[in-house]
C-alpha cells in the first residue's frame, strides 16, 4: 500500500494532536484540524489504511487512532522540519549559559540542567574526550613553596590539574624552565601518546634535570591519564515521574539504566546524531522512551554529545531545533576558550 501525500498530511496531523493531547486522535478531530477539506468517512479509511500499513495503532476497539513507533519513524526521517529556536529563546539559552563559558565541565552542567529546564525531561551532556584530542599547552601555578599545580590543556577545550610536591624551594625561575621543557615536549602531541613510557622517555632525555622534575612528570602522567576520559552530566531524572506513559516499572527500569553512566557515554557516542524511538536502541531499559542525540564538535572535530529522555510522545521538530542550537553554541564556546589559552 502506498504513502500517498494525503496519507502523510493524515499520518502527520495524528501525530501532532497526540503530542499535544496524549489522547487517541479520532477521525473528527482530525478532520477539524486539516488543512484541505475532506470527509470523515475518507479520514477513516485513510486512518484505516495507515493502521494496516502498521504506522497507527488503535488502543481501544472504539477510541481514536495513536502513532505507532514506525509511524513516528516515518515522521521523523520524511514529514517533519525542525522548528529553529526563536530569537528570545536564543537570548534566554545564551544568558543561561554564559556565567559557565569559561569552564568546559561547568559548562557542561549549565547545558544539561538548561536542557532539562527547557524540555521538561532528562537531560544527558558528555564532556569532550581527550581521545583524539591533542595537547594544547601545560601551565604551571605555584601553590606553596614546595608545591605547584600542572595543568594540562587540550584541543577538544578540556583542561585538567594536579597538584604536586617538590624536596626544593620552587622559584618563578624554576617554573619557567618546567614550562619550557615541557611545552617543548608535549605541544601538539596527541594526549594517548602520553603513556608511562613516553613519560620515562621524556624523563631519561633531560638527564640529571630529571631528578628536579620527577613528581611534575608523574602528575603530567596522571593528568593525562584523567584526560583520556570523559563525565557524564545529567538533569531533570525527575521530570520522568510527571509523564502519564511511564509506571513504576519502566520508570525504575530507566532510572536504573541512567545510573550507569560508562553504558549511557557509550550509546551517546556510538550513535551519532540521531532519534532512538522505543526499542531502537537495542536497550531493553529505554523501550518505552525516546532518545534524541545531538553531538557537538570543538575546531571541526567532533568532541561529545548533548541529548534528551523522554516520552515517545515529544515535540520532535521543537527538540531537535533547540538540542542543534545548543550543540553549535556548545562547539563555539569550547573553541573559543581554546583560542584564548
Amino acid at each position: 500500500m502506498e504513502l500517498t501525500p494525503r496519507k502523510q498530511k493524515i499520518l502527520k496531523a495524528v501525530i501532532e494532536l497526540y503530542t499535544v493531547s496524549g489522547e487517541p486522535v479520532g477521525s473528527k478531530v482530525l478532520c477539524d484540524n486539516l488543512d484541505f477539506s475532506v470527509s470523515s468517512a475518507t479520514v477513516r479509511n485513510e486512518m484505516s489504511d495507515l493502521a494496516a500499513m502498521g504506522l497507527l495503532d488503535q488502543p481501544h476497539t472504539s477510541a481514536g487512532r495513536v502513532p505507532s513507533e514506525r509511524g513516528y519513524r516515518i515522521y521523523i526521517d520524511e514529514l517533519m522540519q525542525p522548528v529553529p529556536v526563536t530569537p528570545e529563546e536564543r537570548h534566554f539559552i545564551d544568558a543561561l549559559l554564559l556565567p559557565s563559558a569559561y569552564d568546559p565541565e561547568k559548562l557542561l552542567d549549565g547545558v544539561s540542567r538548561t536542557l532539562a529546564g527547557i524540555t521538561h525531561m532528562a537531560a544527558i551532556s558528555t564532556t569532550p574526550s581527550g581521545h583524539n584530542a591533542s595537547v594544547a599547552g601545560i601551565q604551571f601555578v605555584q601553590t606553596s613553596r614546595r608545591t605547584a599545580m600542572v595543568i594540562l590543556m587540550t584541543s577538544s577545550g578540556t583542561m585538567h590539574s594536579r597538584v604536586f610536591h617538590c624536596d626544593f624551594e620552587l622559584t618563578p625561575e624554576i617554573l619557567r624552565v618546567f614550562f619550557r621543557v615541557f611545552n617543548e615536549s608535549l605541544a601538539g602531541r596527541t594526549v594517548r601518546s602520553i603513556t608511562p613510557a613516553y613519560i620515562q622517555t621524556m624523563g631519561a632525555s633531560m638527564g640529571e634535570a630529571a631528578l628536579l622534575m620527577s613528581s611534575a612528570l608523574t602528575a603530567l602522567q596522571d593528568v593525562a591519564r584523567e584526560a583520556m576520559g570523559s563525565d557524564v552530566r545529567m538533569d531533570g531524572e525527575t521530570n520522568l515521574l510527571f509523564f502519564p506513559e511511564f509506571n513504576a516499572e519502566n520508570l525504575r527500569c530507566v532510572m536504573r539504566y541512567l545510573s550507569r553512566p560508562q553504558e549511557v557515554y557509550q550509546l551517546l557516542q556510538k550513535a551519532g546524531s540521531r532519534v532512538y524511538i522505543g526499542e531502537e536502541s537495542g536497550i531493553s531499559a529505554l523501550k518505552d522512551v525516546s532518545l534524541v542525540i545531538q553531538h557537538y564538535a570543538v575546531r571541526g572535530r567532533d568532541a561529545g554529545a548533548i541529548a534528551v529522555l523522554g516520552p515517545i510522545r515529544m515535540n520532535y521538530p521543537k527538540l531537535i531545533g533547540s538540542l542543534d542550537y545548543l550543540s553549535r553554541s556548545v562547539g563555539r564556546m569550547l573553541t573559543e576558550l581554546i583560542d584564548l589559552q
